[in-house]
């Protein structure tokens, strides 16, 4: 089920309604994925449902940027239409969709379990460990300055929502993030 789930998420990536662009799927999805995998085993939740989740969490907005706003809901609404198709049973299908609902560091909101605590740690890493795509996301809308401008909040937001022990596993990279993202500096006159 879940190499079915991973093929539809990245036929969505691929289609040209998909704003994002197909990098989606490869420097964000996929990231998120891996980085939940790992965080399942290290806090022990259920692996199945954070990888579920993390492949679902961007859904609805790939399909349809105008639901990228409220994203963090529709995808969950989607991800219940293809797990039912699945069979899936209802209590797992709550459980990711709680994930898929609290993952956003701009949306305010508890993280009531441990899966959904590393679906929004996953994400948040992938935002520090995939600048570039970031950048090229934001410079496609946004001149130099607004885009910089808007990269540096998104991981401010990511680093926020990241758990304690995963900020001290990405505290190096966030910095290192950060300092890439540098404005131009008046040069100091010479004397």
């Amino acid at each position: 089920m879940i190499t079915e789930i991973a093929q539809i998420v990245e036929e969505a990536c691929a289609r040209a309604e998909n704003v994002f662009g197909r990098g989606i799927w490869t420097h964000h999805i996929t990231q998120v994925v891996k980085n939940g995998r790992r965080l399942a085993e290290m806090f022990d939740a259920d692996a199945e449902i954070v990888e579920i989740a993390a492949l679902l969490h961007d859904y609805a907005s790939i399909k349809d940027e105008a639901l990228y706003k409220e994203h963090h809901i529709h995808s969950g609404i989607e991800a219940e239409k293809l797990l039912r198709r699945f069979g899936y049973p209802q209590e797992r299908i709550e459980a990711v969709k709680e994930c898929i609902a609290a993952h956003r560091g701009s949306v305010p909101g508890e993280r009531g379990s441990i899966e959904a605590e590393c679906l929004a740690s996953a994400d948040g890493m992938a935002h520090i460990q995939q600048v570039p795509a970031l950048l090229a996301l934001a410079l496609v809308r946004r001149d130099v300055d607004e885009g910089v401008e808007w990269v540096r909040t998104k991981l401010q937001r990511s680093w926020n929502k990241l758990h304690p022990e995963v900020q001290a596993m990405m505290k190096e990279k966030y910095e290192a993030a950060l300092m890439t993202l540098t404005t131009v500096e008046e040069p100091e006159p010479s004397r």
